[in-house]
């Protein structure tokens, strides 16, 4: 099966703060901005890291955390099935909402469930 490219982020769909790390590691630590907190605003996934002694390092892992939270996966999932079907999440859940997609029972006076 052959792969198709469905969308891509960029560095503009993120955004990315840099901040001194403080705690143990000494005076480096105190005094550069070595951690990195990384944003993705669409789905409200937010990645960080500040144990490497390096900017870099710490951007790589922070990005890796970003995308395994659940809240990037979950976003991520709905986008694919938006682009794949064509609609978005609304007009699918709507339609599944729609009066003839449901069935509504109740309990009668027995404890039977009957269609209400």
């Amino acid at each position: 099966m052959q792969r198709k490219l469905l969308f891509s982020l960029t560095k503009k769909d993120f955004e990315t703060q840099t901040f001194r790390a403080g705690g143990p590691g000494g005076q480096y630590q105190n005094k550069v901005e070595t951690a990195v907190r990384i944003i993705h605003p669409a789905s409200g996934a937010v990645g960080e890291s500040r144990e490497q002694r390096t900017q870099l390092a710490n951007r790589k892992i922070a990005f890796r955390r970003l995308v395994e939270t659940p809240k990037f996966k979950t976003w991520h999932r709905l986008k694919v099935a938006e682009m794949l079907m064509g609609k978005t999440i609304e007009q699918i859940v709507n339609e599944l909402m729609d009066p003839k997609n449901i069935k509504i029972e109740v309990k009668d006076d027995k404890g039977k469930w009957i269609e209400g």
